[in-house]
């Protein structure tokens, strides 16, 4: 497995190693102990989940917070997605900014998105089986997130505005505030 972090402190790509032949594949999709060395976070997970979505579908931007916070481990089993991540840490030299990663069950690559990012992914593909690890239980309570469309982040989903599709939920959600 390989990790590059990418311009948001914290935040990794990881690629694993693909062992390939005329049966087909195998990877290690997760070990803790070289997730550790390679990113230096705790990699600890509690709850895994999973999602299946439809072209245009963008789930986010989500994510928890106080003592409810989650970092997550994030990777596609079928389609394409691309995954946003956002630096909300007060302080963070990046705070605001975003980076959209294109992950596939071809690429195989995951994204790892520490405490304080929102987070949120656009489905490229006619159907996408996405699935993360998190590090922390999910509070409803905790909830928190920003619009998909908000002005000062201007996130290209690189999905057409005709075929968007969102849950009532992620429509009421604040635009942010830099400041």
């Amino acid at each position: 497995m390989q990790a590059e972090e990418t311009k948001l402190k914290g935040c990794f790509l990881l690629k694993p190693s693909v062992f390939e032949d005329a049966r087909g594949y195998f990877f290690e999709s997760f070990n803790q102990v070289k997730f550790e060395e390679l990113t230096k976070a705790n990699g600890n997970f509690v709850q895994d989940n999973q999602s299946f979505s439809t072209f245009g579908t963008i789930r986010g931007l989500h994510m928890q917070t106080g003592d409810s916070a989650q970092a997550k481990l994030v990777r596609v089993l079928a389609g394409e997605v691309l995954d946003v991540a956002v630096d909300l840490r007060p302080g963070s030299p990046t705070y605001g900014d975003w980076i959209g990663v294109k992950l596939s069950a071809e690429n195989n690559l995951q994204l790892y998105i520490p405490r304080g990012f929102a987070h949120g992914f656009s489905v490229l593909s006619e159907t996408a089986v996405f699935a993360y690890k998190c590090d922390n239980f999910y509070n409803k309570s905790a909830e928190a997130g920003i619009r998909y469309d908000d002005p000062v982040l201007s996130i290209d989903w690189e999905v057409p505005a005709s075929a968007m599709q969102f849950s009532e939920k992620d429509l009421e959600l604040p635009f942010f505030n830099k400041d």
